[in-house]
């Protein structure tokens, strides 16, 4: 699969988009927990499915969007996967614990594993890491940083009272 990359600046600093025609692959926050290496095959010719993700990230930020909608190709294990994609039930506005997640997989007792999988999260923002928290309200862990977990709870009006 043939990926294109382009850096976007946004109110939580410069992400790295990358995307394919199977579907954006990648969100990276300025300093990623997890880190990808650019790829010098990468291409940094425009693609629609980087302009769609841009338009759609300047939108939530701009408060105007609460959903995506872009097709997603993100790589990992089939159980990431499966928790990835139960991220994006999460309603935007709410948070859920990782207890919470994992009881929605089918899997109250993997709640290590769900975490584990929820902070190797490829699409943050778009797949809402940010919305899980831990079970006493308290902001946990995050590939960005904390304080843009605090940012993008904010921003949903989602901030845990506890923090508030």
């Amino acid at each position: 699969m043939s990926l294109h990359v382009v850096h976007h600046p946004t109110p939580i600093g410069t992400l790295r988009l990358v995307a394919g025609d199977a579907g954006v692959a990648r969100i990276d926050f300025p300093d990623s927990r997890h880190p990808l290496p650019d790829d010098p095959a990468w291409s940094r010719v425009p693609h629609r499915l980087l302009d769609a993700t841009r338009a759609q990230l300047d939108a939530y930020f701009g408060g105007t969007r609460r959903t995506f909608d872009l097709p997603l190709a993100p790589r990992g294990t089939p159980f990431q996967v499966q928790v990835w994609t139960t991220l994006a039930a999460i309603p935007f506005g709410e948070t859920w614990s990782y207890r919470q997640l994992a009881t929605q997989l089918g899997r109250p007792s993997a709640t290590r594993a769900v975490g584990a999988a929820n902070g190797r999260n490829p699409l943050p923002i778009v797949l809402p890491c940010h919305r899980v928290i831990g079970a006493d309200g308290s902001l946990t862990g995050f590939g960005g940083g904390l304080p843009t977990k605090q940012f993008l709870l904010e921003l949903e009006g989602a901030l845990p009272s506890t923090l508030l």
